[in-house]
């Protein structure tokens, strides 16, 4: 499903969207195209009944989710109010009686985006890629136990967001500091109709230690075989920190993925207020 593609090889500002399926790892293959199915109806309503039209956007496969870029004469407001809205009732109507309800991680960035014979690229593509991918988002779904979970960059936020619009509540995101291969950056998360969510801290510190190439031990989604921009080592910096000083990150070096089998390790440890003059658990 393509728009009006541009001339190859020129770069034109959209916006992108990944939409990542929650723990598809786990589902059988037998289950795997009804849960494809149920991703392209979600989508494809919201797109629908937000107004936008087929030529306005470009979608491509991700086996376990979509990559979309939409043309930049689509009102990036519209896809974050009235689209995203639209996205979370379908979805509840798909999840309605499910034993294992669909989760959609979605991540969301403005950028220069290059359109060539096989797909899109670019920096904006691998941000929002990344976005979707993180651990926090993965972290906000579980510990909310919601179904779907945007998140968008800083300069989305503060273009965009922060002034508000139809279906569009600022004050309903909350920020988390990323440590991403390209560097730190800040990103916002929103759980469409909720308050803005509590960011969690990584892992407890009584929970044992997760399999290598795991950022949770819970979401074996995690780290599919087809997404090329899951070669993601992301930090999160949580709000919260203990009586005694202490906050608690995950660290881990996943950048080796071939056919689901990944190389680095994985380290959870604590930091400690270095004021305290306590050393590194």
């Amino acid at each position: 499903m393509n728009h009006e593609v541009p001339e190859l090889g020129e770069a034109h500002y959209e916006l992108v969207i990944s939409v990542d399926a929650r723990r598809s790892g786990q589902y059988e293959d037998i289950d795997k195209p009804r849960m494809r199915d149920q991703i392209y109806r979600v989508l494809e309503t919201a797109f629908a009944h937000a107004g936008v039209g087929l030529d306005a956007f470009h979608m491509e496969d991700r086996g376990d989710g979509v990559l979309i870029a939409v043309a930049g004469r689509i009102a990036v407001s519209r896809l974050l109010g009235l689209w995203l809205v639209e996205v979370r009732e379908k979805l509840r109507d798909e999840n309605r009686g499910l034993r294992v309800p669909l989760g959609l991680r979605i991540g969301m960035h403005v950028g220069p985006v290059r359109h060539d014979d096989r797909g899109i690229s670019g920096r904006a593509v691998d941000l929002a890629c990344r976005l979707a991918d993180s651990s926090v988002a993965r972290l906000l779904l579980d510990a909310e136990e919601a179904d779907l979970v945007l998140v968008t960059s800083q300069s989305l936020y503060e273009d965009v967001v922060s002034g508000g619009g139809k279906f569009i509540e600022p004050a309903h995101y909350a920020p988390a500091r990323l440590e991403l291969k390209e560097g730190e950056v800040t990103a916002w998360f929103h759980l469409p109709g909720r308050p803005a969510p509590e960011i969690p801290d990584a892992v407890p510190p009584s929970a044992p230690a997760p399999a290598s190439g795991s950022l949770t031990g819970a979401d074996d989604d995690e780290f599919d075989d087809n997404d090329e921009y899951q070669d993601v080592n992301d930090t999160m910096s949580g709000h919260r920190t203990g009586p005694d000083g202490v906050h608690y990150n995950v660290i881990g070096d996943v950048s080796h993925n071939h056919h689901n089998k990944y190389e680095g390790n994985v380290q959870i440890g604590r930091t400690v207020n270095h004021d305290s003059g306590q050393g590194k658990g």
